[in-house]
């Protein structure tokens, strides 16, 4: 038995309503590591090259790791996984809540679904028993209805992860939502759980993770938690909305549709941050077992959801900085409708401020919006989720995403659609952060920015950038290589990014020794962290993709460059960033394919024929 892991995957074919269970492989656990590392492998075997993302043949995964749901620091993490509808890529998307320790507890390492059920479905599983069960009376609820229904039926400490009518709508940009108001938010796996007709997956169970030494994981817990680091008291205090005002000043924040300075367009951004965000706060909770705690309920006031979720930073900013709209009350509604309907407010803030751009600039009119949009409008700005989330008038149009929506509106939209490969960019900015520019192109989901990169994410004190000038674009591939991949490991092992920024990083090497038994130091993350990232690269280079041809909308890094504010005159060289990083991933510069020599090093060899 491999320790930290329940040794348990399950394989559901929906078409033929048949649950299979399979014994998890040692080697894929030392090789792979976990949560999305396993899954790329699992959907490479696995999967038709060029399967229809919505159709029988995608497998939609869900993931834990070996640390998810033990004593490990913010170890509540999960992850789903399949062919993304939204870029035709490698899909993967990162959650918090409860789901991925209960999942665990309830029997399984991970869930990989295939085929499509002839009508709705759920999942059920208690104490390792799986169980397909009719979902017809859930179809159409959204997902808070959901959750009280099912724990209704099968208890309170049941776990659910579900879509609402936006997943059911086939929306590429539906998230999947879990009972503490946790989002899957990115790559449109929202979709591509509707395309299956399957409502929720709900889990319950009292079994043990086995591990290796459980004292001395509990040691480590009671030796870390005090160790807070300088971003930990944010993170705790406020949660990301403690950010928000100072990243809109600095020019982290997009704003204005990345067209916008955030000290002379957005100079309110104090309303819609940190102490103003908490004002409205009921009371904090945090994910399973979490020591930072950062989510919050808001109160209830007329107009908000029965639950209502405290707005995250990229919420905060996307509908908020993105759109010049500094009335927090609707951010907070907007946030409401899409973790009701299962929407990404990253992909939804992004589609609105896309259609505001749009509408100034004549493209768009009343007749086709229904409503009048301008900057600024948080009313605007709420009509427009609503649309979205029920695709109703031109939200039938943003629902699948800006890129779709450009390509049908013609008429030059294509300018004010800032994405890459079809997903919005998030709310952090190359022409502030360079390594993004990097990062949101060459990691397998793009526009991703908690892949980490040079000066970004980076946990461990020794990847720190030694350079003044961030601008300095020579020589970063290393070092850029090392933070994505010690990502990877963070990603994949069940930990949640807020405490590997917020604790020394030792804890994750310390923890996954002590729960598995195996001997884990840094070196030996980065070597599993660069065999995810060549595992999840294979998987798109099989699809026929390469990533030095996507779009990337030249907004977002500099061309044409801002005239005014902190980083007036940016233009990134990210031609040199991103050729010195395929230097150090040992990736053809062309066709950005691994070398045979690397692809061995990595023990990966046997794939050379499937690219």
């Amino acid at each position: 038995m491999v320790k930290g892991y329940m040794n348990k995957l399950l394989f559901v074919d929906l078409t033929q309503g048949k649950c299979q269970e399979e014994a998890l492989d040692e080697g894929t656990c030392r090789d792979f590591l976990g949560g999305y590392g396993i899954g790329a492998r699992i959907l490479f075997e696995r999967m038709k090259p060029h399967a229809d993302p919505l159709g029988p043949d995608n497998m939609l995964g869900f993931m834990t790791g070996p640390l998810t749901g033990t004593p490990a620091l913010c170890s509540g993490r999960f992850v789903v996984i399949g062919k993304s509808p939204l870029t035709g890529t490698w899909g993967d998307t990162n959650c918090g809540g409860d789901f991925g320790p209960n999942l665990k507890f309830a029997g399984f390492d991970g869930i990989f679904f295939s085929g499509v059920a002839s009508k709705p479905v759920y999942l059920y599983i208690e104490n390792g028993k799986p169980e397909l069960k009719d979902a017809t009376e859930l179809w159409g609820k959204d997902c808070l209805e959901t959750e009280d229904t099912l724990k209704g039926i099968h208890g309170k400490d049941t776990s659910v992860v579900c879509i609402g009518p936006s997943g059911e709508k086939l929306s590429l940009i539906a998230a999947i939502i879990n009972e503490k108001g946790r989002a899957a938010g990115r790559s449109g796996m929202g979709a591509v759980m509707g395309s299956k007709k399957l409502k929720a997956v709900a889990v319950k169970g009292k079994l043990k993770i086995p591990m290796a030494d459980e004292a001395k994981a509990s040691e480590l817990r009671r030796k870390y938690i005090p160790q807070l680091k300088a971003q930990g008291p944010t993170f705790r205090d406020y949660g990301t909305s403690g950010f928000t005002e100072a990243s809109a000043m600095s020019g982290d924040s997009p704003v204005k549709n990345w067209m916008g300075v955030g000290v002379i367009d957005f100079p309110n951004a104090k309303r819609i941050s940190d102490d103003a965000v908490i004002a409205e706060q009921e009371r904090k909770y945090g994910c399973w077992r979490c020591p930072i705690s950062c989510g919050g309920h808001m109160k209830a006031k007329p107009g908000r959801a029965r639950v209502s979720h405290k707005p995250e930073y990229e919420t905060l900013c996307m509908a908020g900085t993105l759109c010049l709209n500094d009335d927090l009350e609707s951010i907070i509604r907007f946030n409401d409708i899409c973790n009701a309907y299962g929407i990404d407010t990253i992909s939804a803030g992004s589609a609105i401020a896309f259609a505001i751009e749009c509408y100034q600039n004549g493209i768009l009119s009343k007749d086709d919006t229904g409503l009048e949009l301008r900057w600024g409008d948080g009313d605007a700005v709420v009509a427009l989720a609503e649309k979205i989330a029920k695709r109703e008038g031109i939200g039938d149009l943003l629902a699948d995403g800006i890129r779709r929506a450009a390509e049908k509106i013609g008429k030059g939209a294509e300018q004010f659609a800032v994405h890459v490969q079809g997903q919005e960019i998030p709310a952090h900015d190359p022409r502030y952060y360079p390594a993004l520019a990097v990062t949101y192109r060459m990691d397998a989901t793009p526009a991703r920015h908690t892949q980490g990169g040079r000066g970004w994410i980076q946990g461990v004190d020794f990847l720190s950038d030694p350079r003044e000038n961030k601008y300095d674009y020579t020589n970063t591939g290393e070092l850029q290589k090392k933070a994505m991949n010690m990502m990877h490991v963070v990603n994949a092992s069940g930990i949640c990014m807020f405490a590997y920024l917020s604790y020394p990083a030792q804890f994750i090497p310390d923890f996954l020794s002590a729960v598995t038994g195996w001997d884990y130091t840094f070196e030996r993350c980065f070597l599993i962290g660069e065999r995810i990232a060549n595992m999840r690269h294979l998987f798109n280079l099989r699809e026929g993709l390469n990533p030095l041809k996507y779009f990337f909308n030249p907004r977002a890094v500099g061309r044409p460059p801002l005239k005014e504010g902190p980083i007036a005159g940016v233009t990134l060289d990210d031609e040199t960033m991103v050729k010195d990083y395929l230097m150090a991933m040992d990736w053809d510069l062309t066709t950005t394919k691994p070398s045979a020599r690397k692809l061995q090093e990595l023990g990966l060899s046997e794939l050379v024929k499937d690219i």
